[in-house]
């Protein structure tokens, strides 16, 4: 009689085998950490410059500007790598190894060769295919990489991967969310973009509308000292915490070749002959318009949030911007990609309405979204909020192609990935976090508080766009009397012809089987 292993027994076998395959890549814990810190604000170069005589004229408030063109945050980023003087310190969720996620990589490596400190912070949920590009660019003098609550194996399997999962999900299901990008402590970007092509609207199949802010004055050192947190934090490990191979100087002047060659190949495609035009010609960072000016509050987790045993609101941001919403007192509106209130997060919103605020959400549609999990636990709470006076719309994927099954990553065109917050079009808050449980409770993020209301009115403008009917689904509950009565409808447009569904539009049979299997799944405390 064959032997049958039990499921326990099966995922012990699954660890075994997947260590196994990985053992002489090990995590050593052990491994010695250098603490650094962010330097001095730069004076002395034409960027430092311009940004301390604008600041100066705004004694205490800090300039933002918000950037929604992908191709203009890109080359934004650029342009403030190649003025660099002395420090780059980056903080992403992502890091592809991608066309320009290896653009980047190639500035910064250019910077390290000029002498300029450059401290790169991942978290390692997605790192496997970067793992030799982040290997190549640590063993540059100037350059250090680490990882952010990594796995315990370097390169882990597909199988590795999961077997770790398995073992200790209350470790590794927590994650570094985090968006940071910051140059000689004088002007920091903060906002929704990881590294990536699908960020930067290259990736024309799968583009992330998002929002960023570009910042200058006291916000920048609230920004350093929060990279300084996570930098020296217990959970972030140098990349050379592996035992196994590594990279040497022959591996970097292989990967400065590569990158080299992958840069001109770049300057030849049409998105690079388009995104020259947004290549800022002057020391801000970002040509386009004049800086936002107000007072400005960096907000972040701290990376403790992660541990598996604690559980303390004093070290989430959730409660500084739930005393910022408190204040609505007439309009609330909301950008996020993954909204998924709990019963608490719905009596609230309604509760708002009930005392005269507008509240307004845009998130994903089914058809826009890359997280069919995400909408599944959405979904669960559309009715209670519209029938309690909440404005819902969601987005049209382009051209209202429909997205199929099991398309994890992937959306249909267009996707939102922006986050942000306005109040009363007065207060603003644009970050990295996700109005859903697992920002909330169990990954790290951080953004903006600004108080300024012109910036508030860009990103009204923003959602205001983004939610015209050709743009977006308005969500509304049908009456009584009519089709479909009881329940729920989708109206847009499409050219300029008022157009209505009865179901999510735009999304396949079988997408919306897997959404509604999902839903049977006791998940939503996870997404």
């Amino acid at each position: 009689m064959a032997y049958m292993l039990r499921p326990a027994g099966v995922a012990v076998a699954l660890l075994i085998v997947g260590l196994a395959l990985e053992a002489c890549s090990a995590l050593r814990t052990d491994v010695a950490k250098r603490s650094s810190h962010a330097l001095p604000p730069t004076t002395s170069t034409p960027s430092a410059l311009y940004v301390h005589a604008a600041a100066d004229q705004h004694p205490d408030q800090s300039g933002l500007r918000l950037m929604t063109d992908g191709t203009n945050a890109l080359m934004s980023r650029v342009a403030l790598i190649d003025e660099a003087k002395h420090a780059i310190d980056l903080q992403y969720y992502i890091f592809k190894n991608d066309a320009t996620g290896r653009l980047v990589a190639q500035h910064l490596l250019a910077a390290a060769d000029r002498g300029v400190r450059v401290r790169l912070l991942i978290d390692d949920i997605s790192v496997r295919h970067e793992v030799d590009m982040l290997d190549a660019l640590n063993a540059h003098p100037n350059i250090r990489v680490r990882l952010f609550n990594p796995f315990h194996t370097r390169k882990p399997s597909v199988l590795s991967r999961a077997a770790q999962m398995l073992f200790s999900p209350r470790r590794l299901n927590h994650r570094m969310h985090n968006k940071s990008f910051i140059v000689d402590n004088n002007v920091s970007i903060v906002g929704g973009r990881n590294i990536g092509d699908d960020y930067f609207s290259i990736d024309r199949a799968n583009d992330f509308r998002d929002l960023d802010l570009i910042a200058i004055g006291p916000v920048v050192k609230e920004a350093s000292r929060t990279f300084d947190e996570y930098w020296n934090c217990p959970d972030a490990y140098p990349v050379t915490a592996f035992r196994g191979k590594r990279a040497d100087h022959y591996d970097l002047a292989q990967l400065r070749a590569e990158l080299g060659r992958d840069a001109r190949r770049f300057v030849q495609t049409d998105y690079a002959q388009a995104a020259a035009q947004d290549y800022p010609d002057g020391p801000s960072g970002d040509r386009r318009g004049a800086w936002f000016w107000g007072s400005a509050l960096l907000v972040a987790d701290k990376p403790a949030k992660i541990e598996p045993h604690q559980d303390d609101p004093a070290l989430r941001i959730g409660p500084r911007i739930r005393a910022m919403t408190d204040q609505a007192q007439r309009e609330l509106l909301l950008i996020s990609p993954y909204f998924v209130p709990d019963d608490n997060d719905a009596r609230y919103l309604v509760g708002l309405v009930a005392r005269g605020v507008a509240v307004k959400v845009l998130t994903n549609s089914l058809a826009s979204t890359d997280e069919p999990a995400v909408h599944a636990g959405y979904s669960r709470h559309r009715r209670t909020l519209l029938e309690g006076g909440v404005q819902l719309y969601e987005l049209r994927p382009t051209g209202d192609a429909p997205q199929p099954a099991t398309a994890k990553g992937t959306s249909s065109g267009v996707s939102l990935h922006a986050k942000a917050i306005v109040v009363d079009r007065q207060q603003t808050f644009i970050g990295s976090m996700n109005m859903d449980q697992r920002s909330k409770l169990l990954n790290t993020e951080m953004g903006i508080i600004a108080d300024c209301p012109p910036l508030a009115g860009a990103v009204t403008q923003f959602f205001d766009t983004a939610t015209l009917p050709a743009n977006a689904y308005r969500l509304v509950l049908v009456a009584k009397g009519l089709p479909h009565a009881g329940g729920m409808q989708w109206q847009s447009a499409d050219n300029g012809k008022s157009v209505s569904y009865g179901r999510d539009p735009g999304a396949a049979t079988m997408r919306r089987l897997e959404v509604w299997l999902l839903k049977l799944l006791p998940i939503e405390g996870m997404l």
